[in-house]
């Protein structure tokens, strides 16, 4: 895998009004507690799993060399991604690009943790407590939920999506890296 730049590119996402139903449903899925425990129907769902875990823990060894703490990290993000109906892969490039797996990022307009999730959100839709952005499973939940907000609001076009996500809606830039990225992390089984 290519060497990944240091510098985040997280821009200055924007404060949106939202509808009370929105910011409810956004609220309701930061604030499940349940744990990050994958469920399969079969056997066969498992196994691949557990490939695509091997096969993106040995491309994220350089970046996070704990391996502990790499599988920790990259059972969440599939939990996480899954949960909010995103690719997995898809999540991997967005951080790639806007923290270059960095768990303790801030932006100069600053977003925080792996997913460059701007502080705001947590007294939009969460507890008030910014300092929790740092807390993996909780940066890639508020991530993974803010990023399928922005999707569906966009009727599904990813580019503006992505654009809205980094606060640089229409702009060609961040879409693209983030794509890119993306299919740097799809998996090959």
């Amino acid at each position: 895998m290519a060497a990944l730049p240091l510098s985040v590119m997280a821009g200055n996402q924007k404060e949106e009004a939202l509808a009370d139903s929105v910011r409810m449903a956004l609220s309701r899925a930061i604030s499940d507690p349940r744990p990050p425990t994958p469920q399969f129907i079969d056997i066969d769902e498992r196994l691949a799993y557990l490939r695509w875990l091997g096969d993106m823990s040995d491309r994220l060894a350089q970046r996070m060399p704990d391996r502990d703490g790499r599988i920790e990290f990259l059972q969440t993000l599939w939990y996480e991604a899954r949960r909010a109906g995103l690719d997995p892969a898809l999540v991997l490039g967005l951080i790639q690009v806007e923290s270059a797996f960095r768990k303790y990022a801030v932006s100069p307009v600053g977003a925080h943790g792996y997913m460059q999730v701007m502080p705001f959100w947590t007294r939009v839709i969460g507890d008030g407590d910014r300092r929790r952005l740092f807390h993996m499973q909780t940066n890639l939940r508020y991530g993974c939920s803010i990023l399928r907000m922005y999707i569906d609001i966009e009727k599904g076009d990813l580019f503006l999506a992505l654009g809205r996500y980094n606060g640089s809606r229409g702009r060609p830039e961040y879409p693209n890296a983030v794509r890119a990225a993306w299919r740097k992390w799809e998996h090959r089984p």
